[in-house]
């Protein structure tokens, strides 16, 4: 060490010439190096949503939830699936494999989802997409006393359309 200091203090052109490259590598690794705040990371779940009005959890379990569990067995592509009944809707989220084309089967749970012979009349149509990642930025809830579901709903739309007068882009 005591050689290496004493060759810097002999030769002071060096230590500029060291210094300037370690600055200009740390500039170009600084300036090729892939960054994000929030990372995209590639999800590889398709959720199944049911709204069923006025239904308890058993309800949407053995009218919705089990229906499609059972048209989902069997299919290509799928790791595993998880069921949620909860009052009023029913969630299954499905897993795929890692080396399966995500929109190949989401065609295919599409299709077995609507292969299901018979829902309840009061249930709202199926939503099964992909899920993605959102950054969440406001949360609200909507509620009234003595007010009916439908009246509700209207309102909720109502919300939904001024907000996205005002440019809200991704609303749920």
């Amino acid at each position: 060490m005591k050689k290496v200091i004493e060759y810097f203090i002999k030769y002071p052109v060096a230590v500029n010439v060291l210094m300037i490259a370690i600055i200009l590598g740390g500039w170009q690794g600084l300036s090729r190096m892939n960054s994000s705040f929030f990372p995209l990371i590639p999800l590889n779940t398709i959720t199944i949503t049911a709204i069923y009005p006025g239904a308890s959890p058993q309800e949407v379990e053995e009218g919705v939830i089990l229906k499609i569990e059972d048209n989902l067995r069997g299919l290509q592509g799928i790791e595993r699936f998880t069921s949620v009944s909860s009052e009023n809707t029913g969630t299954v989220s499905v897993e795929i494999e890692e080396d399966e084309d995500i929109n190949v089967v989401l065609a295919e749970i599409k299709n077995a989802v609507d292969r299901v012979p018979s829902f309840p009349v009061d249930l709202e149509p199926l939503v099964v997409a992909k899920q993605e990642r959102l950054n969440l930025t406001v949360s609200m809830g909507l509620s009234g006393e003595n007010i009916n579901l439908k009246t509700l709903k209207a309102i909720s739309r109502r919300v939904e359309d001024d907000l996205r007068d005002m440019g809200a882009s991704q609303i749920q």
